[in-house]
């Protein structure tokens, strides 16, 4: 067995689900284009949030035709399978399909018992249409808090299969089954940080030698008839005259956007990908994760992301000096840029000392669980096209948050990226990438 940290692991596909479009050349575009993703709700009633805006991925319906090009017996499974997975596990295998076509990983051209699937998701909600014929069969007794009758009359009108549509691990599950790799399998939900974890557990599975090929990734969403409502009870979402603007470290910012979408990555060992004749695109140079959590439940992300960089430096063996951009979590929330830009100052020092800082929520809004993934791919294709897109909506420099922001598109320096993810918990996970 190898050495950890011995085997070099690269990149050879990647596919994504945005608000731009179903394909990470639409992503791109969007981004080094400087729009804007975010509209006002259409899936959902405008008027029943506290705002009415929101960055959709309405180009994804779940069609087959979605999952990218298949072989019969995967198209004739997939579709078979769609009925038993929700919106967010549907856009996670299409990511993954899309990567897996992407790096041209055939069957055949890979050891199943060698192959794995580590993937990132937001804990998923059920949807009330789920529970509607039921509840509609005992409403009286319900209405009048009496429910004996729930077992007998509600239930069985209730989908037998309706908890395989929103189990976390069910989009590892499905990519592992409808791809036959029989390797480690992992579900990781850890919020906004699953991403960047699940990217980083699968280096670390390729790295200690237990298998030569990972899809890695995560799925997430904040538009949804339920979570929605918990985000914006739970959370600061953007309200007001900027409620359609996500605005990163800006002094006016007030809350994050609602988004939604997936990434994948296929990671192989460099000698694998050489030994079936695939180009890698780019490679994981190392992963830091923390947690910082006080005893009365108070969160540390500044703690958490300082101790995060430190170990995925350490564990890349490079400096902050080596660095090229940092791709920022840039959730635009008061408390969480703060704490943010914190961190960076504590790693590299203040602005003029900073390498340039990008953060592509302010375009697409907060994708949960798939933002660290969707944002690791735009700032590895932002490295191959030499340049790094803006961040936008922000006007007003923010003397609590002195970060290096890329106000408009520039020449990207050369050198990794870092890309950092945190969650309110102040769980936070770094991966550093390099072309």
């Amino acid at each position: 067995m190898a050495e950890v940290g011995q085997r070099r692991v690269v990149v050879t596909g990647y596919g994504c689900i945005t608000p731009f479009g179903n394909t990470t050349e639409a992503a791109w575009d969007g981004l080094s284009s400087s729009r804007n993703a975010v509209a006002r709700l259409k899936s959902l009633p405008d008027d029943a949030l506290p705002t009415p805006y929101g960055a959709e991925a309405l180009a994804f319906t779940g069609a087959i035709e979605e999952f990218g090009p298949l072989d019969k017996a995967q198209q004739r499974s997939i579709r078979k399978n769609i009925k038993v997975m929700c919106r967010e596990i549907q856009m996670g295998v299409a990511a993954a399909q899309l990567a897996i076509h992407h790096a041209e990983l055939a069957s055949g051209t890979y050891d199943p018992e060698r192959t794995g699937v580590v993937y990132g998701s937001d804990y998923m909600m059920t949807l009330p249409e789920e529970y509607a014929a039921g509840v509609k069969k005992c409403e009286r007794e319900l209405n009048d808090r009496n429910f004996d009758t729930w077992a007998g009359l509600g239930m069985p009108e209730i989908n037998p299969l309706w908890l395989l549509k929103y189990l976390p691990n069910m989009p590892a599950s499905h990519i592992a089954i409808f791809n036959d790799m029989r390797g480690p399998n992992n579900s990781l939900t850890l919020r906004e940080s699953s991403s960047n974890a699940a990217i980083g557990e699968s280096y670390m599975t390729i790295g200690r030698g237990h298998a030569d090929v990972i899809i890695t990734g995560a799925t997430g969403t904040r538009v949804h008839e339920m979570r929605s409502v918990h985000t914006t009870l739970q959370e600061t979402v953007a309200t007001g005259e900027f409620a359609g603007l996500c605005r990163p470290f800006d002094k006016n910012r007030n809350g994050m956007v609602l988004g939604e979408g997936s990434g994948a990555l296929v990671l192989e060992t460099l000698e694998h990908a050489e030994a079936r004749g695939a180009k890698p695109l780019a490679e994981i140079l190392g992963q830091g994760m923390s947690t910082v959590i006080a005893k009365n439940g108070e969160s540390n992300r500044c703690q958490a992301l300082a101790n995060a960089m430190r170990a995925a430096l350490h564990d890349a063996q490079l400096s902050p000096a080596d660095i090229g951009h940092i791709h920022a979590h840039g959730l635009a929330t008061v408390d969480s840029d703060q704490q943010e830009a914190a961190a960076i100052v504590e790693v590299f020092g203040d602005a003029a000392k900073q390498p340039p800082v990008v953060a592509a929520k302010s375009s697409f809004g907060n994708l949960g669980a798939a933002g660290g993934v969707v944002e690791l791919i735009a700032s590895l294709v932002a490295i191959r096209e030499k340049q790094l897109f803006p961040v936008l909506n922000y006007e007003t420099p923010d003397p609590a948050c002195p970060v290096n922001l890329v106000r408009q598109s520039m020449p990207a320096p050369q050198g990794p990226v870092l890309n950092l993810s945190v969650t309110p918990q102040g769980q936070a996970a770094v991966i550093i990438a390099g072309v």
